[in-house]
């Protein structure tokens, strides 16, 4: 799980990037940036998770704030290097940077729920990177974080009368 922070220049208009950045700042030219003070970076991604994707296998991206939640899908290469200290780059494209952690993508920030976006410019929000040898269905992922994060779960308690 990566967590950032919402930015009140979050546009999220860019139609071929989304990016999460480490930085504490975005100005408005940063329109593919979805939130700020990232937990983590390229670089900082587990070896399982480069390795699958590094195998060309497949990335799923859970962008999700207090009330809405979306799924960007994409794949992995053996050109990745996700060496970036600074940020983590998903692309509709084929080419790659440093920062680059999925290519092929499904949607860019300029596809993302724009109920979405308006949350994305302020609070806590969380990412969820799940990588897979085998495509998966929006079900498997969802189940897959499930287990992995059983404590995102809470069952609501009752309230004493």
């Amino acid at each position: 799980m990566i967590t950032c922070r919402g930015h009140p220049n979050v546009l999220a208009k860019h139609r071929s990037t989304l990016e999460v950045t480490t930085e504490n700042f975005l100005t408005l030219r940063g329109d593919c940036i979805i939130c700020v003070e990232a937990d983590k970076s390229a670089s900082s991604l587990s070896s399982e998770v480069k390795e699958v994707l590094r195998s060309e296998g497949y990335g799923y991206l859970l962008v999700s704030t207090q009330n809405f939640t979306e799924l960007v899908k994409g794949r992995g290469s053996a050109g990745l290097t996700m060496t970036s200290t600074v940020k983590m780059i998903v692309r509709k494209s084929s080419f790659i940077s440093d920062a680059t952690i999925l290519i092929k993508a499904d949607k860019s920030a300029g596809d993302l729920n724009r109920d979405l976006v308006r949350e994305l410019r302020g609070g806590v929000v969380r990412v969820f990177l799940v990588a897979s040898d085998l495509p998966l269905s929006n079900d498997e992922v969802l189940r897959v974080l499930i287990d992995s994060f059983p404590t995102l779960l809470r069952r609501a308690q009752p309230v004493d009368e």
